[in-house]
């Protein structure tokens, strides 16, 4: 091989390989967000508030996020 069809070789898959990474990167935000919408959906419906637990981010929102219940009272007991 010369020297120039090593280099052009390895510009491609440098090239490639950030391309990769830009789309997933793109995908998983997507995901994050829809996951989250969900999460917060269907805390929303059983009376709660989705808040932040505090910690730094995972990348998983039901690690990130905890349903609040707010305006609950206990039922049952004595």
């Amino acid at each position: 091989m010369t020297r120039f069809t090593v280099s052009a070789t390895v510009l491609l898959l440098v090239g490639l390989t950030l391309a990769g990474c830009a789309t997933s990167g793109v995908e998983g935000q997507n995901r994050y967000t829809a996951e989250l919408d969900r999460l917060t959906a269907d805390c929303r419906a059983r009376g709660g508030v989705l808040t932040p637990n505090g910690n730094a981010t995972s990348g998983r929102p039901e690690i990130d996020y905890a349903c609040r219940i707010t305006g609950a009272t206990r039922l049952g007991g004595s």
